[in-house]
């Protein structure tokens, strides 16, 4: 059976963010010490948006795997790599995209909020149509059990599971699948062999999941109990009993991990593009003169007017970065004039400050000695390569493109 695998990507947009921290990398840091991480740099998705911006692609690549390091990921503890140095995610997107129909493609709710959002450009693009098949492709290709996700994402997962549902029903029957299926049934015991055909026909009439999780557990029973049960035989009754065949691609899961959006300096949702970006490793005198110079709450025009703490973006900052006692605080000097905002930002300053000094010191060996980044990150592609080729070849021969 394959481990629960978690998989992940960013496009490569340089220096993080404390947007990003707060909203994704939190979340991978916390997750490499529960499951197999596969965390990659999505260099190819920027091309689908920004295919003329070659010059920077480079150094935007390698900040940003700065910043993951410097935030807690740990390669010993998960793999880094590339997306682009890994063509197999080129052929599995090449060849899902033979059996994959083209409105599944343009109903992803982002494919038309981001031709909105992005009007100056010309996305008028296969690559840009084809993007949510891409990151299925990048998925699928590692048999990831998990996805961590924000709820606006949860669509390109569910498209990620139907186009794994729509391969495996085109391709994982074999003409000897029955016999195949018969073979592996037989080597259970009678009872278990009754209960699991019972809790088959219970989940095709009601999808249940209490259904499927206890035929999980038969065949987690005869994995390790059953005398010449294989790894072929979980799967083969796995795809008997979603009646998909074998399932040669997983179909994961959405992780819904707490995603925090912290306001930038302007007080609308942080980003580079908007120029209100707070950098992971700002150096401590622009992080002051940023927070310092930071939109309030329009109401305080003068040091005596009373403000609202949930109309000033600076309270979203002290949500994530103080404790009760603190946010008791400025609840009561914001609401009574009894405090300034330059004295209500200060603690935050203080908070954001000695949140980012490990990073930056885990930062500076990476930067004086860049090799060592490079080391790590070809490391972690070969080690995703291992996966990857294992899948293609999984493919390759259900689709009968292994002959010779």
């Amino acid at each position: 059976m394959v481990p629960n695998r978690v998989l992940s990507g960013m496009r490569p947009t340089g220096a993080m963010h404390l947007g990003h921290y707060h909203g994704a990398l939190k979340n991978w840091v916390r997750l490499q010490h529960e499951h197999e991480c596969f965390f990659f740099v999505a260099d190819w998705h920027a091309l689908t948006t920004h295919y003329e911006e070659r010059d920077v692609m480079g150094r935007y690549v390698y900040e940003m795997v700065v910043d993951w390091i410097a935030a807690g990921l740990d390669p010993a503890r998960c793999t880094i790599f590339l997306q682009s140095r890994l063509p197999e995610h080129a052929e599995l997107f090449t060849l899902l995209a033979m059996g994959t129909p083209l409105g599944w493609l343009e109903r992803v709710p982002t494919y038309k909020d981001q031709i909105d959002k992005l009007k100056g450009r010309d996305l008028a693009t296969y690559g840009f149509l084809g993007y949510p098949l891409l990151q299925a492709a990048d998925i699928l290709i590692y048999k990831a059990t998990y996805v961590p996700v924000g709820e606006d994402q949860s669509s390109h997962v569910e498209l990620t599971r139907e186009v794994a549902r729509r391969f495996n029903n085109l391709y994982g029957r074999s003409r000897d699948f029955d016999a195949r299926v018969a073979a592996a049934l037989a080597k259970l015991a009678k009872d278990d062999q009754r209960y699991f055909e019972k809790q088959r026909k219970a989940f095709g009439e009601t999808g249940a999941d209490e259904a499927l999780a206890k035929a999980e557990g038969v065949l987690r029973k005869a994995a390790a109990s059953v005398s010449g049960w294989t790894a072929d035989d979980t799967e083969l009754l796995a795809g008997h009993f979603k009646g998909s065949g074998q399932s040669i691609l997983a179909e994961p899961q959405a992780l819904h991990t707490e995603v925090l959006r912290l306001p930038g300096t302007d007080g609308t949702k942080m980003s580079k593009s908007y120029g209100n970006a707070i950098l992971m490793r700002e150096a401590p005198a622009e992080l002051t003169k940023k927070l310092r110079a930071m939109a309030t709450d329009p109401a305080r025009v003068r040091r005596t007017d009373p403000g609202t703490p949930e109309k000033c973006p600076v309270w979203q900052l002290h949500k994530v970065y103080s404790a009760e006692a603190t946010r008791d605080w400025v609840v009561k000097g914001c609401t009574t004039a009894g405090i300034g905002c330059l004295e209500c930002k200060q603690p935050v300053i203080d908070a954001m400050l000695a949140e980012q000094q490990p990073w930056r010191e885990r930062a500076q060996p990476y930067l004086d000695q860049p090799q060592r980044l490079r080391d790590i990150v070809d490391d972690g592609c070969a080690r995703a390569r291992v996966v990857a080729q294992e899948t293609m070849r999984d493919v390759r021969d259900a689709m009968g493109l292994n002959y010779t």
